[in-house]
């Protein structure tokens, strides 16, 4: 068995945590589904600095290096308001999809079961795109 020590992230561990957490996200979604052009995987920005900017910003930066991409795509959970404020109103988004219960993810098999044997809409998620010019 391999000796692992967890410990708590210091403010210098920030940005390589970002890095390695990325990494892992991009990783397993290669891993499942190969390479995918245009589709946001995960964004964030740690809390303590919402509402600043920092994430638009970030976002910006993203179109910037990707200038060929015509469309993009993401989604978030039903409950994540400010994720949906985030996307819709600060970054041009529009949600095209609600997978829920009764219209799941064709993409998503994990959740579709868990909600089947729950009863609900655990995994409900709003899909948005974003045309670029």
């Amino acid at each position: 068995m391999a000796n692992i020590t967890l410990t708590r992230l210091t403010e210098h561990d920030w940005e390589q945590f970002i890095l390695d957490n990325q990494w892992a996200f991009k990783y397993g979604a290669m891993e499942e589904f190969g390479e995918r052009d245009n589709h946001l995987d995960i964004l964030f920005v740690n809390p303590t600095v919402h509402s600043r900017g920092v994430g638009y910003a970030a976002w910006k930066e993203v179109e910037r290096l990707y200038p060929e991409t015509k469309v993009w795509e993401t989604c978030t959970p039903y409950f994540e308001i400010r994720n949906i404020h985030f996307y819709v109103n600060k970054c041009g988004f529009h949600i095209v999809e609600f997978y829920n219960s009764h219209h799941p993810d064709p993409y998503d098999s994990e959740n579709r079961e868990e909600n089947s044997r729950e009863g609900g809409d655990l995994g409900a998620m709003f899909r948005f795109e974003k045309q670029m010019q």
